[in-house]
């Protein structure tokens, strides 16, 4: 196994990786890291979540980014404020012993003068949602002019959520100025027309292996009963679990609200997370969360992009995911940083063929719970 002063990084940052407890590369870092530092390439990756996507891009724009020099060097386009302020902090984090190197994260549903007062500051990498950015840009807040490198993290998700307009008034502006490194973990039709249009046919091109991404440290179980038998089975499961805090997944925002509304009947500590909440009562919730006070966190899948939160004891599946890259990211919130985690689905009968489908796709084995 490489270490990440042989890829390149230098010492500085890789003694602050060692702080983050992040010791050695993951695949993509390992194919990403030296041919992005190496010289001016554009870059296609097929990794889902958990993969390390952040540093494989993130290493080598810091390495690349001249502290002395004070205009946006490098803009990272990510579908959620929440991934846009994780990648954010943790290229903070990254940067702790070495240069200076300011990343502003920009998102719609805060307040934008806040945001145009900290972009006239020496901001050398700007992490955005595409649509806050236009907005910035219409308002000639931020200057895209000396930007060598733009990173399309999660790009698939961004056309799910409505920001192909976006991408592509954004790419027309800085286009022939550039290099772009784009990754996704599913390559539908909308982003092979943007690689096509955009991305050099030269392109590095890396795909991580399904097998790979499932974190090693997560075991994988599934309770088979009715439908109507769902919350008493949840319930058990929750009282089993005492004090410990994990995350519940469902389908539909409907599902989420009903579920939240059905556990805290019973004085259980938990809230939910969806696309209709206001961004102040998102903020809420999650502040409620990673501070602890909430034991237990509903989510959807879109909501839950981006979510970072230590020493999470479970994933709960209460509803199966509409794709099999979905359990992938469900799963990663459990099992972080070298601990032990626990993913539980609660299915049907009938979705029991969903449970051998997501175990071919991803080489893993899920246990059924008697």
């Amino acid at each position: 196994m490489k270490t990440f002063a042989e890829l390149g990084i230098s010492g500085s940052i890789v003694k602050a990786l060692k702080e983050n407890n992040i010791l050695e590369p993951t695949e993509i870092q390992v194919q990403a890291i030296p041919a992005l530092l190496k010289g001016p390439t554009d870059l296609v990756a097929q990794a889902q979540t958990g993969t390390g996507k952040t540093a494989a891009f993130g290493l080598p724009l810091l390495e690349k980014v001249n502290p002395e020099n004070k205009n946006v060097q490098a803009l990272i386009l990510c579908p959620t404020r929440e991934l846009g302020q994780q990648i954010a902090k943790q290229l903070f984090r990254f940067t702790k012993y070495g240069p200076k190197i300011f990343t502003e994260a920009v998102y719609g549903g805060a307040p934008i003068d806040a945001q145009i007062k900290a972009l006239s500051r020496p901001t050398q990498i700007v992490v955005a949602t595409p649509g806050r950015l236009l907005d910035l840009l219409d308002k000639g807040a931020v200057e895209l002019s000396h930007v060598k490198t733009i990173v399309l993290d999660e790009a698939d998700e961004m056309l799910s959520m409505g920001f192909k307009k976006d991408l592509n008034r954004i790419l027309s502006l800085t286009t022939g100025k550039r290099n772009t490194w784009l990754f996704s973990a599913t390559m539908p039709e909308g982003i092979k027309e943007i690689i096509h249009k955009y991305i050099s046919p030269n392109a590095l091109k890396i795909q991580v292996n399904r097998k790979s991404v499932v974190n090693k440290d997560i075991e994988h179980h599934y309770y088979v009963c009715e439908e109507k038998e769902k919350l008493s089975t949840l319930l058990y499961f929750l009282k089993e679990q005492r004090n410990n805090r994990g995350i519940i997944f469902c389908r539909t925002k409907v599902a989420a609200q009903e579920l939240a509304k059905q556990l805290v009947a019973k004085n259980i500590s938990a809230d939910a997370l969806h696309g209709d909440l206001l961004q102040k009562e998102r903020d809420k919730v999650m502040r409620a969360f990673k501070n602890e006070k909430l034991q237990i966190l509903i989510a959807t899948d879109i909501a839950a992009r981006g979510i970072d939160v230590k020493n999470l004891a479970y994933v709960v599946h209460y509803q199966l995911p509409d794709q099999i890259e979905y359990y992938t990211h469900r799963s990663g919130r459990t099992g972080r940083a070298g601990k032990k985690g626990y993913s539980l689905a609660i299915i049907t009968r009938k979705e029991e063929k969903e449970i051998k489908a997501i175990e071919r796709e991803l080489k893993i084995f899920i246990k059924p719970v008697y």
